[in-house]
């Protein structure tokens, strides 16, 4: 049967059969994309998708803190290296499984079912991180109010939540520029308007206690999902014209902070002490580690969000081109930032006539503290405290859409007949119920559930489902199928570049990513607070399970087949019949009619109505099923 279905392939009979594009009338666009689902209306949209989900809060605050701690410019040399390894292969292996099989992170383990634990510790992950990144895009709102402004809120003392240990961080002149000021013991206004009005930590006495609901808070928390919400209201068709705006925005904010930044006096002070190069770091392999980690998270590999946007591409999308454009991108903008942040920075240690590692830091210290600090010593000071936090917000929102649009891809592919036709209630009562979650982190020591929620959600747990999806593809699914999957879609081969790094040093790099971090294990703490016993557990536990729901899910895979145990693994471990295209004419080979439904085993055909000839997927197809063959009949 084979053998005449590959032989009607290679002699299809077109001149009976084929309609220009013009003679088709008001045909059905969409064809090409799967039935009920929803697809992108452009492709620039999924690009600016992906952008935007890559390009987020990691590439402000924490890269620029990375390099200049890890080397400056011989930094960039590991995180190259690191995202030729890691980034580049497991980004294109995440897309590749998306839009090859049109599905999301738990409906695409029909690949080998017996690895569908894997997706259910994504969709754990992912709302782990969704819960405290919207408490993220929280303060953020709340500081961009504070904005609106004549002068700044945290600018001066004096304020009934300032303490005796409050000092104006500015520096005095004389002839000879700034004086050194003495810091020792003191406390910046910025600082105490963070700890002790906007989080009002003072009302806590760890995260045993969390004190009362910060009313403004819970306010900024619950805007936050109403904007996610009305974002992702009609999924991909309404959230792919919004990062039209979110996704750029934020570049022109950026470009307007960095002219504004080297053109401060001391700029160039702190652009040195960012990049200036000192390469014996790199005989250490923290500053190794330290680049896998920050290319590993800054991508979202392992997230699901690269896999779900993937899902809603035409079969024949060319995300072999767009893996190159955000991953360089987001490479370029993490160093560009890292200018606009420090050129800051110098200015501010000019001012002060201190060294400029007295006031750099990572994460939300410089975002909430140092940054807004720095924006007080400028004319026009609400402006651009405004200008800042905005390019927060659309940093933030973008990584925001892709998780939410994770989580409910993946339940409504599981469920489709249930969920598909009310995909907007759905859409809700997620974002209902991760707000009420979230009121925790709204509580005066939200801060230190939100660091938990950090440290470990996504932290050793992450590592091991990409190390997994990477070893179920390559491994037992095979990298010769995966790569002839990739053939049927794009036209060519995955070349020796991404075949050595999926079976090798992908999943070779992570594993020492994993065990580093496990050897190099530290404690939570958040300044000087010491997290009890009780809370690392439970952070810990938070990182096994999704680690354990991977074994559970193979328990179940084996418990549904049936003899022994060995034939129920290869049974479980074997692609679902109706894995493959989700559409019927992208179906060819060894594809051909076992989709569900399936009334035909002539796909070229359809092909050849819709597009008036034989294009080259066509001949790709042609190409890949006497492949196929050709291995059937050396089998023999």
């Amino acid at each position: 049967m084979k053998k005449l279905q590959a032989a009607h392939l290679r002699k299809p009979v077109t001149p009976d059969l084929l309609m220009t594009p013009s003679d088709q009338g008001d045909v059905d666009l969409d064809m090409d994309f799967a039935a009920d689902r929803g697809n992108w209306t452009g492709k620039l949209d999924f690009l600016l998708s992906c952008i935007g989900y890559c390009v987020g809060l990691g590439n402000v605050w924490r890269f620029p803190y990375r390099a200049y701690t890890n080397g400056g410019g011989a930094f960039l040399v590991p995180y190259f290296l690191m995202l030729a390894i890691c980034g580049i292969p497991l980004f294109f292996l995440e897309l590749s499984l998306g839009q090859f099989s049109s599905l999301g992170p738990l409906a695409v383990w029909k690949i080998s079912p017996l690895f569908k634990g894997a997706g259910a510790a994504m969709l754990l992950i992912v709302g782990l991180v969704a819960i405290y990144y919207n408490m993220i895009i929280a303060y953020v709102l709340f500081y961009l109010f504070a904005s609106l402004t004549s002068n700044l809120p945290w600018e001066h003392c004096g304020n009934w939540w300032n303490t005796d240990l409050c000092l104006e961080h500015r520096g005095s002149k004389d002839g000879n520029g700034a004086l050194p000021l003495n810091l020792t013991n003191t406390v910046s206004p910025s600082e105490e308007y963070w700890s002790r009005y906007v989080l009002h930590i003072q009302g806590s006495r760890g995260i045993g206690s969390p004190g009362a609901i910060r009313w403004n808070l819970c306010l900024c928390l619950l805007l936050a999902w109403v904007i996610v919400f009305l974002c992702i209201l009609k999924g991909v068709k309404s959230s792919g014209k919004v990062v039209y705006f979110t996704a750029t925005f934020p570049y022109l904010i950026l470009l307007m902070l960095l002219v504004r930044g080297v053109t401060l006096p001391g700029a160039w002070k702190g652009i040195q002490f960012y990049l200036t190069p000192e390469f014996h770091h790199l005989l250490s392999s923290k500053v190794w580690i330290e680049a896998a980690l920050q290319i590993f998270y800054s991508l979202g590999v392992g997230f699901g969000g690269l896999l779900t946007f993937a899902s809603y591409n035409t079969f024949h999308q060319n995300i072999y081109r767009d893996t190159f454009i955000v991953t360089l991108g987001n490479a370029i903008t993490s160093i560009l930032a890292g200018f606009a942040i420090f050129s800051v920075l110098g200015y501010m240690s000019q001012e002060l006539g201190v060294p400029v590692d007295q006031v750099a830091k990572a994460g939300p210290g410089l975002a909430f503290v140092v940054y807004p600090q720095a924006m007080t010593m400028l004319p026009l000071s609400p402006f651009w405290s405004f200008l800042f936090f905005f390019m927060l917000l659309t940093l933030g929102l973008d990584s925001q859409f892709a998780f939410l649009e994770t989580i409910v891809t993946a339940v409504t592919d599981e469920f489709p007949y249930y969920l598909r036709p009310k995909k907007v209630v759905f859409s809700g009562l997620i974002c209902v119920a991760m707000y009420l979650l979230g009121l925790v982190l709204t509580t005066e020591g939200g801060m230190y559930w939100l660091v938990l929620l950090d440290d470990y959600s996504a932290s050793f747990g992450l590592m091991v489902v990409v190390i997994t999806t990477c070893l179920a593809v390559t491994r037992v699914y095979g990298i010769q199928r995966f790569c002839r999957d990739i053939h049927m879609m794009l036209g060519f081969k995955p070349g020796l570049y991404f075949r050595a790094c999926w079976l090798f040093l992908s999943p070779a790099t992570l594993l020492a990513l994993l065990v580093y971090s496990i050897v190099k294990y530290q404690p939570s703490e958040y300044g000087s607070y010491r997290f009890p016993p009780w809370a690392e557990l439970l952070g810990i536990l938070m990182g096994l399970l999704s680690c354990l729901l991977i074994p559970a899910g193979m328990l179940v895979a084996v418990l549904r087949e049936e003899g022994s145990l060995w034939e129920r693994l290869q049974q479980a471990s074997r692609p679902a019949m109706d894995w493959g295209p989700s559409l019927e004419e992208n179906r060819t080979g060894m594809y051909v009619a076992t989709l569900a439904g399936s009334q035909s085993p002539k796909p070229l055909m359809v092909h050849m109505r819709k597009y008036g000839g034989i294009t080259s997927f066509e001949n790709t197809a042609i190409e890949v099923d006497r492949e196929i063959a050709e291995e059937e009949e050396s089998m023999m």
